[in-house]
């Protein structure tokens, strides 16, 4: 295996001590995900599924990866894409920010522009019209419907939250956008883990700061997305993750994106609302580091 894609994985879990204060009975973690070669939780999925093209002969010299992104998995692709020889083209709302896109042209991927206002559902129209259209020219991972989107979740990072806390991790909280962090990780600690619950954090409507998830209420729900593994939901508002990203940077020295934020503002308030009588440990996903949001004005508050 390349090491570029041997380096996938294996992220530490941090615990968040000066953030979750208020709660002494209450451990709560961010798995660093943002320290993916990458920079984010997208690796590991973007790497199953072009490792499943591969071995099924899908990906082929002369191919070109294409997909629908809203950012982070198409930086994934393009970091794939240039260690394993393979061009790589990216249907992106014309909306991402300028660090989503620095990022993509530095791997050399290419670009195709989509509206702002279909979001990555349009991205996604687009990317299936392409693959319509020349067939033979693509590889389509469609992270949306691929099964070893979730599948590279429940053989990773679920196994890894596991041994890293020894099974006493009580409580799993992560948000969506193709939810396959949420379902695969979710049905791995299901599995392995007696009583663990698995919280589904939402942004509280369909405009949101959230790079890279989805409020599922006004958007195309995923394939791969399984509605009977949250045990409960919590709507978190963007300015509310916004101020725990900062928190994240000045307090805890972890410098992440908005998404990171949201996730940890739900595991928080989760960790608010756990009896005192007995020990809980609540980890969460920080999503990716914050360098591509450099230019946002929520770091100004």
């Amino acid at each position: 295996m390349h090491d570029v894609l041997a380096a996938i994985g294996n992220t530490p879990l941090v615990r968040l001590t000066r953030l979750a204060a208020g709660t002494p009975h209450v451990a709560v973690y961010g798995k660093a995900e943002f320290l993916n070669p990458g920079g984010s939780v997208k690796d590991r999925p973007a790497r199953a599924m072009i490792l499943d093209g591969l071995a099924r002969g899908l990906l082929r010299p002369g191919k070109t990866i294409l997909e629908a992104t809203s950012g982070n998995t198409g930086i994934a692709d393009a970091m794939l894409g240039a260690a394993l020889g393979f061009p790589v083209l990216l249907c992106l709302p014309a909306n991402a920010g300028p660090g989503q896109r620095g990022f993509l042209k530095a791997f050399g991927a290419q670009l195709v522009l989509t509206s702002p206002l279909e979001g990555t559902d349009g991205a996604a129209r687009r990317a299936r019209e392409m693959v319509a259209a020349e067939p033979d020219r693509f590889f389509y991972p469609d992270q949306y419907a691929n099964d070893e989107n979730w599948r590279a979740h429940f053989t990773t990072t679920g196994p890894e939250i596991v041994r890293d806390t020894a099974g006493r991790v009580t409580h799993f909280v992560a948000g969506s956008g193709t939810s396959g962090t949420f379902v695969g990780t979710s049905r791995a600690l299901k599995a392995a883990v007696p009583g663990v619950s698995c919280v589904w954090m939402q942004p509280s409507g369909p405009l949101h700061g959230f790079e890279g998830m989805k409020h599922y209420a006004s958007t195309e729900i995923p394939a791969i997305y399984d509605a009977t593994l949250a045990d409960a939901t919590l709507e978190i508002e963007t300015e509310e993750a916004w101020e725990v990203t900062r928190r994240l940077a000045r307090e805890e020295g972890l410098f992440v994106g908005p998404s990171s934020g949201g996730n940890v503002a739900a595991a928080l308030r989760l960790a608010a609302t756990l009896p005192k009588d007995r020990e809980h440990v609540v980890v969460t996903i920080l999503c990716d580091g914050g360098a591509k949001y450099l230019g946002e004005r929520f770091w100004e508050g």
